[in-house]
């Protein structure tokens, strides 16, 4: 793989089980720090104290975004992000247009968007058996559908219209070495370009 360049800013979009999650691990191997959208609503998400659906995450995401803007769950990594160190970041769970805004006020911002088949998608979430997708194929249907903005209200989720924003889209509907390599391509046309 390709070697990471300093400062860069890379976030992640697409749906559950897209194979964001392998993408992270890839760049973290190269050197890379991780923070995730989603870690910011698990906290917050955990203050109820009961076991955790896909749906109360979506629905505490969205309560987040109407309380303080569709984009401010991008605005608290960007902030995050820039109290630290210097670094290279992976900016995982992109859900929502707005929080691409407040991401690319950072300077090296690149947006990827990470796509696979539904039937794909359906069958990595019954293998990775995460306890919010241990529920019937037509609730992850629905969660899915909710995920990419079908019926969500501008500031909730929308993955759909976040991903026709991406710099750049991998398609992820084969072996893990064919995700690599279409991540290492990427990485190789990202630092052409901001290097």
């Amino acid at each position: 793989m390709a070697v990471a360049a300093r400062h860069w800013r890379i976030g992640l979009t697409g749906c559950m089980a897209s194979g964001k999650g392998e993408v992270v691990r890839l760049l973290e191997h190269l050197g890379l720090r991780v923070i995730s959208l989603s870690d910011i609503v698990r906290r917050e998400a955990t203050k109820t104290g009961s076991a955790i659906t896909r749906k109360q995450m979506q629905d505490i995401g969205n309560r987040l975004r109407r309380e303080g803007g569709a984009g401010i769950l991008g605005k608290m990594v960007r902030e995050l992000i820039k109290s630290s160190e210097p670094a290279s970041w992976v900016i995982d769970g992109i859900r929502n247009p707005a929080e691409v805004a407040e991401l690319r006020k950072m300077p090296g911002f690149i947006l990827v968007g990470i796509e696979s088949d539904e039937k794909i998608i359906l069958a990595r979430m019954r293998q990775r058996g995460r306890s919010t997708d241990t529920v019937a194929e037509a609730e992850l249907r629905t969660a899915l559908a909710r995920e990419w903005g079908h019926g969500e209200p501008e500031g909730g989720q929308q993955v759909g219209p976040t991903m026709a924003l991406a710099d750049f889209v991998i398609a992820n509907n084969g072996s893990l070495s064919e995700l690599e390599a279409g991540l290492d391509r990427v990485l190789k046309e990202i630092g052409a370009k901001h290097d």
